[in-house]
């Protein structure tokens, strides 16, 4: 019996297309090792994020553990976009454990936080506590947009709820950021006459970076 073996230009690339796709699958995805060392290498950063979304040691521990379950489900993500992806996990599970939408604009401060930020490095403390202060939702928009960068539209999306409320939640936590910041740290805060007060944070730097390292006291590791 003879085989006839197909032959032509189309057989190439579609036989190259296949071994791209096997290139692709088995090497540019990131593994349970990396997602792994993104958060060992990235432990203060990840659990500060934690930390600001909940404004509770407990629940940012919570936070933190469903962030690192959650990114070694074996997602298919391309490595370059690990480390966004572990950020994001944070995000998503600081808003199932919070439900941010569902809670008081005008909240009662948990004595213990100002405890828990004493464990923050001493360069961020003011701007931590200042940001904790904020009312839930505010302070998710807060984290998400200014720190994190994320769009309005993504926070919309990832919070539930209109662009609107939003952008109101933004002037919100920028209004009451700027009256806090005002007597913490007043060479950091510049008012504009018919502008809302624009407020240059160390820990917005600290942010930027996405691996931060500075580290927190030992009594406030994980």
């Amino acid at each position: 019996m003879v085989v006839e073996i197909p032959n032509g230009p189309g057989v190439g690339v579609s036989m190259a297309r296949t071994n791209s796709a096997e290139i692709v699958s088995s090497h540019a995805y990131a593994t349970d090792a990396d997602f792994e060392q993104i958060f060992t290498e990235n432990m203060s950063g990840l659990y500060l994020l934690s930390f600001l979304l909940t404004g509770d040691r407990d629940k940012a521990q919570e936070c933190f553990v469903a962030g690192i379950e959650e990114s070694a489900k074996g997602n298919r993500v391309f490595k370059e976009w690990a480390r966004s992806w572990a950020r994001r996990t944070i995000i998503q599970s600081a808003i199932r454990l919070i439900e941010p939408r569902h809670r008081p604009r005008s909240t009662t401060r948990n004595p213990a936080v100002a405890r828990t930020t004493d464990k923050v490095p001493l360069a961020l403390q003011a701007e931590v506590s200042a940001i904790l202060e904020l009312a839930p939702f505010d302070r998710f928009v807060f984290v998400m947009s200014a720190l994190e960068r994320y769009s309005d539209h993504d926070c919309s999306i990832l919070l539930g709820c209109a662009r609107r409320d939003v952008i109101a939640g933004q002037a919100r936590a920028l209004r009451q950021l700027g009256r806090l910041m005002k007597f913490q740290r007043k060479e950091h805060l510049a008012v504009h006459d018919n502008a809302e007060p624009f407020i240059e944070l160390t820990i917005a730097q600290y942010f930027a970076t996405q691996h931060g390292t500075v580290a927190f006291a030992q009594d406030a590791a994980l």
